[in-house]
């Protein structure tokens, strides 16, 4: 556990989004009155801040209906930043829950091979823990050599049972045998990891299409989340991971990881604004306490550069 405290590190994980926002807006606000040829390259900074157009525009059409005859400076920009970012992130801030009955609530874990998900999936299962529930994992990523023996190593250390069976298995199979011992036990959440293979759309695509029709048949309700885990360092490549996810496997939800200063956070605005779908949590680090629910006034207030409150 790191002893850095939480609103710190946060405004560290946003680091490199807020220092390049206010790289590429330096010069251009200036206390004169805003015109047109500003408001553009306020536009453009955005864009390249990672926040996409629409959100860009946004902010431009606020700036432009705004009274700056007098100027804006860098600390009024960043709080009217914050502000607009807010507005946009508040609607998609929403913790994931435990809620389905019968139980297990299944929750389906999906992302790129890379993304952080396995050790997401052992601070959920960490975290539920925390709040009091029964936590399974199944290791449905029977396609890569590793994932099995990784996801085993994450359960010991959360002190969680796993339900895997062999390399190149049958993945549905395995899920279908840990809801039974879940179902048998009395275990509140399932967790379920995934092959992340993009490169081989057709065959992920048939993989989680079996799964899913595996759970249906077992409770029509499930899976009750399918939760796609985003390394927020690659940027723009996650908004098209959201979009290929969301067709071959119904994502319902969203976690941001690798949120460690180097990271491209800014995505996060853009795909709030593009897709809505809620951001349940976000990571910054590797230990079990390193995951913590979306706030969207800290996040907001770090991409823009302000100080993150521990009350914020």
């Amino acid at each position: 556990m790191s002893n850095t405290p939480w609103h710190q590190r946060l405004f560290g994980g946003f680091r490199k989004t807020s220092e390049r926002l206010s790289e590429n807006l330096s010069g251009i606000i200036a206390k004169e009155a805003l015109h047109v040829d500003t408001l553009e390259q306020v536009e453009e900074a955005l864009i390249a801040s990672d926040l996409g157009p629409a959100v860009a525009a946004r902010i431009r059409t606020r700036l432009a209906d705004g009274r700056f005859e007098k100027g804006l400076d860098s600390n009024a920009l960043r709080q009217l930043l914050a502000d607009e970012l807010e507005a946009i992130l508040a609607p998609v801030a929403k913790p994931l829950e435990i809620t389905a009955w019968p139980r297990p609530q299944v929750i389906l874990v999906i992302g790129v091979n890379g993304s952080g998900k396995t050790t997401t999936i052992a601070k959920l299962a960490h975290e539920f823990k925390e709040q009091d529930y029964s936590v399974m994992l199944a290791a449905g990523d029977t396609f890569r050599a590793a994932a099995i023996g990784q996801l085993a190593t994450w359960a010991e250390r959360a002190g969680v049972p796993i339900v895997s069976g062999k390399e190149g298995g049958d993945a549905a199979g395995v899920v279908f045998e840990a809801v039974k011992q879940a179902t048998a036990t009395g275990v509140d959440v399932l967790i379920v990891d995934t092959a992340g293979r993009l490169q081989n759309k057709a065959g992920l695509m048939e993989e989680l299409s079996k799964i899913r029709r595996v759970l249906g048949r077992i409770n029509p309700e499930s899976p009750h989340d399918v939760v796609l885990v985003l390394d927020a360092m690659t940027g723009q490549n996650a908004l098209s991971q959201i979009e290929i996810f969301g067709e071959v496997a119904g994502v319902t939800g969203l976690v941001m990881t690798k949120l460690d200063g180097t990271a491209r956070g800014g995505v996060m605005v853009a795909a709030a604004e593009r897709f809505g779908l809620p951001i349940h949590a976000i990571g910054i680090g590797e230990t079990m306490d390193d995951l913590k629910p979306f706030n969207a006034r800290e996040v907001a207030r770090a991409i823009a550069g302000l100080p993150v409150e521990e009350d914020a």
